[in-house]
C-alpha cells in the first residue's frame, strides 16, 4: 500500500476542494485499496471573486509552494480555477510554472497541477470541441473564463452564471440544485458539460445524475483537476461515480495549451 502525499494551494475562504478531492480518493480507495491520498494545504488570502482580490491571491502563490515544499508532496495542485483565467489566456502556464521554481528552490521536484490547465485537459481528453458551462461567478468573470476556454481552440455554445459574489456563499450553494440549473443551457451542440467552472462550487454529487439525463460527458473543475493530479501520478484515472472523466478509460493529453 502506498501513501500519495497531495499538496493544494487553495484561497482562504475556499471549502469545496478539501471536501470533494478528498471525497472523489477516498471514493476510490475503495476501488483501488492500494493506494492511499494523503491532503496538505497551504492557504492565499481571498473573500471575495473580485478581479481585484483575485490577482492579489494569484501573488500569494510562490509563499505558499515554499511552505508546502516543507511537507515534501508528491503533487501540488492549485485553485481557484478563475484567479488565473481572469489573468488572461495561457496564464495557467505562467502560474504553473512559477510554483514549480519555488517548489525547486527548496528541493522539491513535485509536478504542478492547475485546475485552469487541468479544465482545458479534461475537455481535450474527452475529445470534446463544443462545451457549456456553469459558473457562480458575475458574468464578466463568467466571460473571462468562456475567453480562455475559446482561446484553446473550444467552443463555448453556451454559459449559465449564478452570479454569487461571496466565495463562502459560493461553497454553500446546494450541488442538488445543479440538477435544475443546468436546463437554463443550450446543450444541443455541445460535446460536454462542465456542471461546475469553479471548484468552490460543488457538483460532485450531481455530475453523474446529471450525465445520465443530459446524455453528455460532464465534467467540472474538480473532477479535471482529480484527473490531472492521478495521471501525473501515474495512478489509473478512476473514480467512481464521478463522470466520464473519471471512468478509467479515458487517456490524459497532457497540457494541450503547451503541446500547442
Amino acid at each position: 500500500m502506498t501513501d500519495h502525499h497531495i499538496g493544494m494551494i487553495v484561497p482562504s475562504s475556499n471549502l469545496t476542494m478539501e471536501t470533494e478531492l478528498p471525497r472523489m480518493l477516498a471514493a476510490r480507495e475503495q476501488a483501488i485499496p492500494d493506494d492511499r491520498f494523503v491532503f496538505h494545504a497551504a492557504r492565499a488570502r481571498m473573500q471575495h471573486v473580485t478581479p481585484e482580490q483575485l490577482k492579489a491571491m494569484n501573488a500569494q502563490a510562490t509563499r505558499a509552494a515554499t511552505e508546502l515544499a516543507d511537507a515534501r508532496p508528491d503533487v501540488v495542485a492549485t485553485a481557484c480555477l478563475v484567479a488565473i483565467m481572469a489573468q488572461g489566456p495561457g496564464f495557467h502556464c505562467t502560474a504553473e510554472d512559477d510554483i514549480t521554481g519555488a517548489l525547486r528552490a527548496e528541493g522539491s521536484p513535485a509536478p504542478v497541477v492547475s485546475s485552469a490547465g487541468a479544465l482545458l485537459s479534461g475537455i481535450a481528453a474527452l475529445g470534446a470541441k463544443r462545451v457549456a458551462i456553469v459558473t457562480p461567478y458575475m458574468k464578466p468573470l463568467t466571460q473571462a473564463v468562456v475567453d480562455y476556454i475559446v482561446d484553446a481552440g473550444v467552443e463555448v455554445v453556451d454559459s449559465l452564471s449564478l452570479e454569487v459574489p461571496d466565495n463562502l456563499a459560493v461553497a454553500r450553494l446546494d450541488p442538488a440544485d445543479l440538477r435544475e440549473h443546468y436546463k437554463k443551457l443550450d446543450v444541443s451542440n455541445a460535446d460536454a458539460l462542465v456542471l461546475s467552472a469553479c471548484v468552490q462550487m460543488p457538483s460532485l454529487p450531481s455530475i453523474e445524475a446529471v450525465q445520465d439525463e443530459v446524455g453528455l460527458p460532464v465534467l467540472s473543475a474538480a473532477t479535471a483537476t482529480t484527473f490531472r493530479i492521478l495521471s501525473s501520478l501515474g495512478l489509473e484515472t478512476r473514480v467512481p461515480d464521478a463522470g466520464a472523466l473519471l471512468s478509467g478509460s479515458v487517456a490524459d493529453p497532457g497540457d494541450v495549451t503547451r503541446a500547442a
